[in-house]
């Protein structure tokens, strides 16, 4: 790696929700400039006018907040190589094409797209390239005082790469290695748009140059362009500034066939998008994980696991570990097949190890939107820490919680009215006067006098602890019943414990 400052991107065009790859994209981005003391840069490629969705670049923004991860800079934070919008840049890009016209790396093409339309029904596999190019109406086929008079009566027209013929363009990829392409399969690409808008491929090379952009991570389906980016770094005369590239594997659909598409996400339940996503245009509301109740920690270190790994057994990292452990070595050529029982696997993780006080903000959120009131914060820390374990997800508190904010609204009689019996009832009423017996009361006193009590009464404690849980929670669920019953409190135990038997000996 050169001695220059380490200088990443990541440029999303503001067409939508950010798929979870692109969101993996920001992640090697960030790690890799974190781990060199870079620079992470937030440009908006929002050249295409027609797929412009209004709300789209503060959902990517919002997202990357969601995710903990800041751009050193970007449109909001401005830079000394702003501005971060390629819409504002406009008019720096058609300096460069004309550049490339002038020196005959470029031509203008007048065909309109009836005519380029008409002449794909004639050549199915039609490429606008050296095969066909002198056929069709651009300046390497019409008169010099034809050209002039076309620019002058302001003809629309583009600007396109002149690709060379028989020629083959090679770089190393930082995870692939030695790639090289054939010229001849490449089509002259349109740099600069009838609009004078730039493309992709031209708006891509001026900004990572002017912007001294020393790495670019991207997804290798832009593989197929790097020949037309490798030479339009040569043409322009910044060679030796050209960024090292590393080309990403694709995240595929859980059975390995295909990129993961959000079509697969809703065929399969699972989201596929950081956040979720209101398409304005038509009303379409895509699901996300923020949503869905993942961690951002957690997000972010599924989707650290693939397609990389540190080479240990270590599956779980805190973002200060990613950063001390990633490197480009270590990504994998192949694509990695999404999981998302494994996806779930790493929330649970999470909010096992995340703090009650960091917690605490999230779960009173999704206690409230159930309707559930939570007042004493103290209270609300301890039955996160007892209940945590239990939740995969978010909203999973509130099934796992609730109960200890208000009493059971119903029962599980199912698994208890089929064999209740006399002696059963005589047990908790008598249940009810040794609690109010006990000098303290919690989970270990608790547990012992449980104990005793159904030696004393010749019932099978197995016998009395699943009703015990059902009449304090209302089902089979919950952390050990003795833990629940001591948060309770002994008052609210007695309470429920009453209450239950007179729905079970109904």
């Amino acid at each position: 790696m050169s001695d220059k400052k380490v200088r990443v991107r990541f440029a999303p065009s503001p067409t939508g929700g950010l798929h979870l790859g692109g969101v993996r994209t920001v992640l090697f981005n960030y790690l890799f400039a974190k781990k060199h003391n870079g620079d992470f840069v937030l440009r908006i490629e929002d050249t295409d006018q027609t797929r412009y969705v209004d709300g789209a670049e503060q959902y990517i923004l919002d997202c990357l907040k969601w995710c903990g991860i800041t751009p050193d800079e970007s449109p909001v934070a401005g830079g000394k190589y702003a501005p971060y919008r390629q819409s504002e840049r406009k008019p720096i890009y058609r300096e460069y094409a004309e550049k490339l016209v002038a020196e005959g790396h470029a031509y203008y093409a007048f065909d309109t797209p009836e005519e380029l339309d008409a002449k794909r029904k004639e050549l199915p596999n039609f490429q606008y390239g050296h095969a066909h190019r002198y056929e069709l109406r651009n300046s390497l086929n019409l008169p010099l005082h034809e050209v002039e008079a076309l620019l002058h009566a302001n003809t629309p027209h583009v600007i396109r790469i002149k690709m060379p013929q028989d020629d083959t363009i090679s770089f190393n990829d930082m995870i692939r290695g030695y790639v090289s392409f054939d010229t001849n399969q490449v089509d002259d690409k349109v740099l600069l748009k009838a609009d004078g808008m730039p493309t992709y491929h031209l708006a891509v090379v001026v900004d990572d140059y002017l912007m001294k952009i020393t790495h670019a991570f991207r997804g290798e389906e832009w593989l197929p362009s790097a020949p037309v980016h490798l030479l339009l770094w040569e043409y322009l005369g910044w060679k030796a500034d050209m960024p090292e590239w590393a080309h990403l594997p694709l995240i595929l659909k859980p059975d390995g066939h295909g990129k993961l598409s959000k079509r697969d996400g809703a065929r399969l339940g699972f989201p596929v998008y950081a956040m979720n996503w209101l398409d304005k245009k038509t009303d379409e509301l895509t699901p996300g994980f923020r949503e869905l109740g993942f961690l951002p920690e957690a997000f972010l270190n599924l989707l650290a696991m693939l397609g990389w790994n540190d080479g240990s057994d270590q599956e779980i990292f805190s973002l200060d570990e990613l950063i001390e452990k990633f490197s480009i070595e270590r990504i994998s050529k192949a694509g990695a097949k999404f999981d998302f029982e494994k996806a779930k696997w790493y929330n649970a993780e999470w909010i096992k190890r995340t703090a009650a006080e960091d917690l605490k903000v999230r779960v009173w959120e999704v206690l409230r939107s159930n309707g559930v009131n939570v007042t004493n914060e103290a209270y609300l820390l301890k039955i996160i820490d007892v209940v945590k374990e239990r939740c995969v997800v978010l909203p999973d508190f509130y099934q796992q919680s609730a109960y200890f904010f208000q009493q059971p609204a119903q029962y599980d009689l199912a698994s208890v009215k089929p064999k209740w019996t006399d002696p059963k009832t005589e047990y908790f009423n008598a249940l009810v006067t040794a609690i109010a017996q006990l000098e303290v009361f919690e989970p270990a006193a608790l547990e012992t006098r449980f104990k005793a009590l159904a030696e004393e009464k010749a019932i099978k404690v197995g016998d009395v602890m699943l009703p015990f849980r059902i009449m304090l929670v209302g089902g089979k669920f919950g952390p050990h019943v003795f833990d629940i019953a001591a948060l309770l409190g002994e008052s609210e135990t007695i309470i429920r414990i009453e209450k239950a038997l007179e729905a079970f000996t109904a």
